[in-house]
């Protein structure tokens, strides 16, 4: 950018060779290009001279290069020998992933932790692994201090990679190098101290020591000061010195970053631009104008910092505003996560390198659960194909060929952008194919129109098609509208849901617009066909919709209140654990176990609102099979009536479903010896120390937890909790092996395995704020614990799956969807009451298949609950996933009614009962078809799917139903209502129009 004179070397040779060392050579790249972009052409200009259509080549080569393009990433797997399923990124229930617990680094830490910082961390490291919001990352707060993070199907190359944009701080800064003619009081004052900083009089630090990035001698040129270093890894490297801004307010900091993308530089190296907001602005201004170059031309140095490291320091020519770059040695790796860490943000607060525990963890649905699902998609799909060839035959196969071109397209782009796929996003797929039959329809039943009209084939076609444009277009587009909006401003849930959704449409318009129009026309040019048959179970109707409102009415509202006072009364029995959140714990057995088993045992006991994961150990393969993590919605506030805490509750419950059976719970005896006082003096009191023994192996964090457990559950006489804060104590290996072992350098500790070390001594030295006779009792109740119960490795509350301002951030999004909504109706239709009526369609939907789930789960336990598939049905991601879903498909129908409304209303300043009738009864065949292709998919998953995907098919099956009818018996009547409102220009038309009718009639 203007202003720096950047003097970093280029990375070109080293971006050449990392291209080389992919494996790939270079006529290997320009084959796939060739194949790619020109063969497809190529084709389809042979095609089109074989067919003597040659007006037709363009078309058929872009839909011949769409198609390969979305099959490159299947092909490429193939021919490298791998299976064609490996281009698709499975989620966390199908493929299961990395489990990693990273817990803050509270010692080096400059700020208190609290909740709203650790939910800044919380979202700071989502968007860091997880820009995109498709990848189906969870990011949650475990307890007070502990972050985890589960990423699906990661290999040990990707969790390094994650591990490194995790715990990196993100920490961006820009101060001024010092030099010997600028500052000889801080570059004296700096080659005194023994620590890295300078402080002033009022103890505010004016200069520091920084560590250069990277391993290349730094310029001493312009009088700056460096001195020689050597790292905590025992390499040499060198330290430059800084002037910091002494007043914090002032600092020109990352937190004034509006965006980071990437550039090159001057020598056309990889580089990353950042943008400042006027804050940010206005203060780089300042630092960068009061150090430009003297009139002798003495230049001053500005130092960019990232993580508190020097990367590079450019000569300042001129004074720089709100734009700026940062150079250095980045490969392209490098460059996308550095623009990750810090369009993010930086970390509050730092957390330990290492996670302290890392499991691989089994997918979470069972392998029965998988296929039944699985088996369920397929027929679903099957089950439409021949519904579509059979219903309109030639027409059907020309659908039929856009679904599956529509399919591999979606399939193609996910694939291109990294996006996983979990069993409901696999079944939403499906359903995809279900509602882009919604376009074929629209325009097979325009043809079936104009047929009947006594036009000619290709007339049929030609204006079927230009009919069905603009209401297949306006259909879309708002729904388009809805995705952009949640992408832009929606959770990381919601984003990945939005790009889903975006794709999905924009290849549907695609192949029903384009590639369907290019097969018709072909096909009626070479007099393949001379007529289209179709079958017809609808035909004419006269139905009177608009006579049947106030029924409509009073059933809808009776079914909101019923529906939401079910709501109510279930509270938060509504929502599954993404929402509520829960405790955790994890347990191991003697033997390996089958987790389809062992789920359950543990759900006879628990109920069905359980997570169970099987883990196994980074360094331990044996593991696997032994170690599961159970995740319940049980939490201590829950249990205040039982005077228990959740983990106790937990502990007898674990006992209760393995008890007599052949899964035996690991257990873990504990002894302990005399309680030792220690020596201290007057200043500084000393406390007491313990030997525990124990019959097992255990981690420290294990025995920690038993500690405080224990500490927390002693009471005042007055029944109160005697230590609100549990007082600090120390755990140490007690053998000398033990110790030895625990007392690894750096270096043998980086090449070991991450899983602590685990003992069958240990040593627990407490400060005197623990009495000794508390001490003791905590010691006997802990003991009487182990003794009775499994041992648990880790007891945890973790928070839910998307945090209350993720939460308010949806619901914001999804109301400024509605609002855009409304402004683009608005505009399509010149009525904003076209708009509103759309909302209020989309309102009562969504309010009534949220009364139905929650009736749905009340019922379950009655009669009806076997016969009708009805299960304790609560609000999970999915679940959220299908109500969006049903908005999308809902607003589909309503549009397709209002434009057929605008239609036969024409330029009609009046809209009557009979005009709306008219419309309502000319689209019934086309709103009765893609209801009923929607359903066959939704009944199937809901039927046969699956536990994994039938509170989503549940959803689905109640959404396409309930937007049939509102688009028919909600929307049309509230749009006649509102644009007849007395005292409307329109009102009076419809007056006069009703009063001619009835004279005319008479």
């Amino acid at each position: 950018m203007t202003g720096i004179d950047f003097h970093s070397a280029t990375l070109l040779a080293a971006e050449a060779t990392e291209k080389a060392s992919s494996g790939v050579s270079i006529w290997t790249i320009i084959g796939i290009l060739l194949i790619v972009f020109v063969l497809p052409f190529v084709l389809g200009a042979v095609i089109s001279r074989a067919l003597k259509l040659k007006e037709f080549s363009q078309k058929i080569g872009l839909v011949l290069f769409t198609a390969i393009i979305a099959a490159t990433p299947f092909v490429w797997q193939v021919t490298h020998g791998h299976d064609w399923r490996n281009a698709i990124r499975l989620g966390i229930d199908l493929a299961g992933g990395s489990n990693m617990v990273f817990e803050v680094d509270q010692a080096k830490s400059e700020k208190e932790l609290s909740n709203e910082v650790m939910d800044q961390m919380v979202g700071a490291i989502g968007r860091r692994i997880n820009p995109s919001g498709t990848e189906e990352v969870t990011v949650r707060k475990v307890g007070q201090s502990r972050i985890e993070v589960i990423v699906p199907g990661a290999d040990s190359e990707d969790v390094q990679r994650i591990k490194s944009l995790i715990t990196r701080l993100g920490s961006l800064e820009f101060d001024i190098v010092a030099n010997r003619r600028d500052h000889p009081r801080e570059v004296r004052l700096a080659q005194e101290a023994k620590g890295k900083d300078v402080r002033d009089n009022e103890g505010r630090v004016i200069a520091s020591w920084r560590e250069v990035s990277n391993d290349e001698p730094f310029s001493t040129e312009d009088q700056m000061v460096v001195r020689p270093v050597t790292r905590k890894d025992g390499t040499q490297g060198e330290e430059v010195l800084v002037i910091i801004e002494p007043n914090e307010e002032r600092r020109v900091t990352g937190k004034y970053l509006v965006r980071a993308r990437q550039s090159t530089d001057e020598n056309g190296a990889p580089a990353v631009s950042f943008t400042f907001n006027a804050r940010g602005g206005t203060l780089f201004s300042q630092l960068t104008s009061k150090n430009r170059p003297s009139k002798d031309g003495f230049h001053r140095h500005l130092a960019v910092l990232l993580d508190g490291k020097v990367h590079s320091a450019p000569r300042l020519i001129t004074t720089i505003g709100s734009e700026g770059q940062i150079t250095g040695h980045f490969s392209q790796k490098e460059i996308t996560d550095l623009l990750n860490v810090l369009n993010a943000g930086a970390l509050e607060v730092p957390l330990k390198p290492e996670p302290v525990s890392e499991f691989s963890i089994s997918p979470l649905l069972g392998i029965d659960v998988q296929e039944k699902g699985k088996q369920a998609i397929i027929i679903a799909a099957v089950a439409v194909i021949a519904f579509m060839l059979i219903y309109y035959r030639f027409s059907g196969l020309v659908a039929n060929i856009c679904l599956t071109l529509n399919l591999l397209l979606v399939m193609g782009s996910m694939s291109f952008i990294d996006a996983t796929f979990t069993l409901p996003g696999l079944a939403g797929l499906v359903l995809t194919i279900g509602m882009a039959v919604d376009a074929n329809v629209l325009i097979f039943e325009r043809i079936r129109e104009e047929k009947n009209r006594g036009s000619s084939l290709r007339m049929a076609i030609n204006n079927g098609f230009s009919r069905a444009f603009t209401t297949i277009v306006d259909a879309n587009l708002t729904t388009l509208i809805v995705a952009v909006v949640l992408y832009v401003i929606g959770t990381d849930q919601v984003r990945g849901f939005a790009v889903t959704l975006f794709i999905g449409i924009v290849m549907s318009m695609f192949t029903a617009l384009y590639v369907g129009r290019l097969i018709f026309d072909i096909f009626e040019r070479k007099r393949w066909i001379s007529d289209l048959k179709m079958m017809s179970i609808v035909g004419d109707t006269s139905i009177d919709f608009i006579g049947k409102r106030k029924l409509a009415g009073v059933c809808s509202v009776a079914l909101i209140i019923i529906g939401m006072g079910v709501v109510v009364a279930r509270g938060q029995e509504n929502l599954d654990i993404d929402f509520t959140g829960g405790t955790m714990v994890t347990f191991e057995f003697e033997n390996k176990q089958d987790i389809d088993e062992v789920r359950n045992s543990l759900q006879e006991v628990f109920g069905s609102s359980i997570t169970l994961e099987q883990l196994e150990l980074s360094n331990d393969p044996s593991s696997e099979g032994r170690f599961f993590r159970l995740r319940t919605t049980m939490n201590d506030a829950d249990q205040e009536n039982t005077g228990k805490k959740a983990a106790d509750s937990i502990r007898d419950n674990l006992n209760k479903a393995f008890d007599g059976t052949d899964h035996k719970l690991r257990k873990v005896t504990m002894d302990y010896g005399d309680v030792k006082k220690l020596t201290g003096s007057e200043d500084s009191p000393a406390g007491s120390e313990v030997e525990m023994t124990f019959s097992g192996d255990l981690k420290p964090s294990t025995v920690e937890n038993y500690l405080k457990e224990a500490i927390a559950s002693i009471k005042n006489e007055d029944g109160s909790e005697k230590y609100e804060r549990i007082p600090e104590f120390q755990l140490q290996g007690g053998s000398a092996e033990e110790k030895k072992a625990e007392e690894k350098t750096d270096d043998e500790k980086s090449e070991a395995a991450p899983e602590p070390d685990r003992f069958k001594k240990m040593t627990a030295q407490f400060g005197p704020d623990l009495a000794v006779a508390d001490l003791q009792t905590a010691l006997a109740a802990m003991k009487n614990v182990m003794a009775t119960t499994a041992v648990l490795d880790e007891v945890n509350s973790f928070d839910s799956s998307v945090a209350s301002e993720m939460q308010e951030s949806a619901l914001m999004a999804m109301l400024i969807s509605l609002i855009a909504i409304v402004a683009y109706i608005w505009f399509r239709f010149q009525r904003i009451t076209f708009g509103l009526a759309a909302v209020a369609a989309l309102v009562h939907d969504v309010l009534v298949v949220l009364g139905l789930v929650a009736l749905g789960a009340y019922l379950s336990n009655t009669a009806l609950g076997p016969v009708m598939g009805l299960t304790d049905f609560k609000i999970n991601l999915p679940m959220i996933a299908a109500f969006l879903t049903i908005v999308g498909y809902s607003l589909n129908d309503t549009i397709v009614v209002f434009d057929r409304i605008r239609e036969v209303r024409g330029k009609n300043p009046a809209l009557t009962n009979n005009m709306v009738n008219e419309s309502l009864n000319q689209t019934l065949s086309r709103t009765l078809l893609t209801s009923f292709t929607t359903l066959i998919v939704v009944i199937i998953l809901y039927a046969i799917g699956g536990e994994g995907i039938h509170g989503f098919a549940y959803c689905l099956v109640l959404g396409v139903i309930v937007g049939t009818y509102s688009s028919i018996f909600i929307a049309s009547p509230v749009l006649l209502w509102l644009m007849n409102r007395p005292g409307s220009a329109t009102a009076r038309a419809t007056q006069e129009s009703e009063k001619q009718t009835s004279v005319s009639k008479s």
